[in-house]
C-alpha cells in the first residue's frame, strides 16, 4: 500500500512553481491516474444515472469522462488544463464516437460554469479542494452530488464516507459523498 503521507508529498513536489509575468491558471494538482476500478466506484458511490451531467475537474486522461458516457449513458465534461492531457482525452472521446456525450474543456477548473451539474467528481490536493469549494458552493443547486476521491472538503460533513482496501494495485482510496444542500447553500452567503 502506497502510504498516504507518500502520496502528498509525491503530489505537491511534481506542481509547478508559478513564474512571474502574465498570471497563468494554477495548476491544482499534478497528474495522478485513478485505477478503472476506483473510477467506476466513484461513479456508482455518486449515484450517477443515464441522462445526468456529470463534470470531472482535472479530467486526465479522461477515463472518468468516458465511462460516465459509455457505461452509465451521463452527460460527461472533463476539465482539463494540461495541453498534451486535453489532447490525449479528447482525441480518445473522438475514437469511441462518443462526442454526443462527452467532452474535455481546455481551461481553468476555477473558470468554469458547473451549475447544471447532477455529479462532480474530484481527485484533487486538499489545498485545491478548498479553492474550489467557494465557487461549488456558488454555482451548484441543491441536490448536487460531489464524490471526493482520497481528500475531503474542510467544514463540508461527507454523506456518505467508503473505502476500497485495494484497487487491484495494491493501494487503498476513500471516498467521500457530499450533496449540496440549503445548509451549504446559506453558508456561502
Amino acid at each position: 500500500m502506497f502510504p498516504l503521507i507518500a502520496l502528498i508529498g509525491l503530489l505537491a513536489t511534481s506542481l509547478p512553481a508559478q513564474t512571474s509575468g502574465a498570471k497563468k491558471p494554477e495548476k491544482l494538482a499534478p497528474y495522478y491516474p485513478t485505477p478503472e476500478y476506483v473510477v467506476e466506484k466513484m461513479l456508482q458511490f455518486g449515484g450517477l444515472k443515464r441522462g445526468e451531467r456529470m463534470f470531472d475537474l482535472g479530467s486526465g486522461d479522461g477515463r472518468v469522462v468516458i465511462m460516465a458516457a459509455q457505461k452509465f449513458g451521463a452527460y460527461a465534461t472533463g476539465v482539463e488544463l494540461d495541453d498534451d492531457l486535453w489532447k490525449q482525452s479528447s482525441n480518445r472521446i473522438r475514437s469511441l464516437g462518443l462526442e454526443k456525450q462527452a467532452r474535455i474543456i481546455h481551461g481553468d477548473i476555477l473558470a468554469q460554469d458547473y451549475s447544471t451539474a447532477n455529479l462532480i467528481t474530484v481527485y484533487l490536493l486538499p489545498s485545491s479542494n478548498d479553492k474550489i469549494k467557494p465557487l461549488l458552493e456558488k454555482q451548484l443547486k441543491e441536490g448536487t452530488r460531489i464524490v471526493s476521491h482520497d481528500f475531503e472538503f474542510a467544514g463540508w460533513k461527507p454523506e456518505k464516507t467508503e473505502t476500497i482496501e485495494d484497487d487491484g494495485e495494491g493501494r487503498s482510496h476513500t471516498l467521500y459523498l457530499y450533496r449540496i444542500s440549503k445548509k451549504t447553500q446559506a453558508a456561502r452567503e
